[in-house]
């Protein structure tokens, strides 16, 4: 019998364990038994709580999406130019809570399941069209509106990559290196514009 009070506690501790979990084995190749189990509680419990697999594997995806939401919001709260908002986008979009190898792990896996759930791909699309308007308003300060939409997908498209890149590649450059290639990549289509 669930503890009254202990319902968002567990919650959250099985959220915490399927990002952990799915991150750990790199796919949605997990139960809910070794969810639970890394959880520290039983597979009943965690079915009271979710139901199935897949709503415990949306619920995780909600929370590393608002999570990512919180952190862009607080780093935009800081930043005054539109420079700086840019550069508060990037940070929050590579924050180490983020960027960690089993959360980056369940970032693709989440991208994979994508493909065969409507919810998850409804998810990742919010994701997606947030993070490109984030970029696009701060650009269209900088640059005319044709290319700063090349910019916003461009950037986006970037960020994802080094996501891929440093799940799969023991070589992939690090947080601060990404972070000023993204900045080089910035200046240099910003330059490019001035240009006669």
């Amino acid at each position: 019998m669930p503890k009254i009070g202990m319902e968002e506690p567990r919650r959250r501790a099985l959220i915490d364990a399927t990002i952990r979990e799915v991150g750990a084995r790199g796919g949605m190749d997990v139960t809910v038994g070794q969810i639970a189990r890394r959880a520290g509680m039983s597979t009943a419990l965690a079915h009271h709580y979710f139901g199935n697999k897949e709503r415990i594997l949306l619920a995780a995806m909600r929370h590393i999406l608002s999570t990512f939401g919180d952190l862009v919001r607080a780093e935009l709260s800081r930043a005054q130019t539109p420079m700086q908002r840019l550069n508060a986008i990037l940070e929050a979009s590579l924050d180490p809570r983020h960027f960690d190898a089993e959360t980056v792990a369940a970032w693709l896996a989440f991208y994979v399941q994508a493909q065969q759930s409507r919810q998850a791909r409804r998810l990742l699309r919010v994701y997606a069209l947030r993070l490109h308007s984030n970029l696009l308003h701060e650009l269209r300060r900088l640059t005319d509106p044709a290319h700063a939409a090349r910019m916003a997908q461009a950037l986006s498209a970037l960020i994802d990559g080094f996501y891929i890149r440093h799940a799969l590649q023991d070589h992939a450059p690090n947080r601060d290196d990404i972070i000023d290639i993204l900045r080089d990549y910035i200046r240099c289509q910003l330059t490019e514009t001035d240009q006669p």
